[in-house]
C-alpha cells in the first residue's frame, strides 16, 4: 500500500468517525440537559414555563423573605423591575443571601405559580469589604503583639 493510500484511508476513516460524532449529537437528547437562564419576565411569558428547568435570575425583593433556618426552608420573591416570581427553597441558601441581592435559582415553575427550587447562587462582587462598610487595604499587614 502506498503512502498516498494510507493518508486517503486515513482521511475517509477521520471523516467517517467525524459524521458520526456529528450524527449522534444531532439525534440524541442532549436538549433535555439544557438548562437555560431567564429572567422573571421572560419565565411569565413563557408558554413552556412550566416544562422547562431554568435558571431564574434577578433581585431578591426587599420585605420578601420568609427563611426558618432550622427547618431549612425559605420563600421569597424574585424581581426583575417588572414582574415577579414567588419562590420556595428546600435547603438554607448561602450565608450571603439576603434582601435587595441578586440571586439565580434553578428549578421548575409549579402549576400554582411558585418557582420550587433546591440550589440558590448569589450574585456578588470579588471586591471583599469589612464589616465597617470600607474596602481592606492590601498593604495592611497582621501584626501580632505577646
Amino acid at each position: 500500500m502506498t503512502e498516498a493510500v494510507k493518508r486517503r484511508l486515513f482521511g475517509v476513516a477521520a471523516l467517517t468517525v467525524a459524521g458520526a460524532a456529528l450524527l449522534w449529537v444531532s439525534m440524541s437528547d442532549m436538549g433535555e440537559d439544557l438548562v437555560y437562564y431567564w429572567t422573571p419576565t421572560e419565565l411569565i411569558a413563557a408558554a413552556n414555563a412550566q416544562e422547562a428547568t431554568v435558571r431564574l435570575g434577578g433581585m431578591v425583593k426587599p420585605g420578601s423573605l420568609d427563611w426558618d433556618r432550622e427547618n431549612q426552608r425559605a420563600s421569597f420573591v424574585i424581581t426583575d423591575g417588572e414582574a415577579e416570581v414567588p419562590i420556595e427553597c428546600r435547603g438554607n441558601p448561602p450565608q450571603m443571601f439576603r434582601e435587595g441581592i441578586g440571586a439565580v435559582v434553578e428549578g421548575k415553575l409549579g402549576g400554582d405559580g411558585v418557582f420550587r427550587t433546591d440550589r440558590v447562587m448569589v450574585k456578588h462582587s470579588n471586591e471583599y469589604e469589612a464589616a465597617d462598610g470600607h474596602p481592606t487595604d492590601p498593604s495592611a499587614t497582621l501584626v501580632i503583639e505577646d
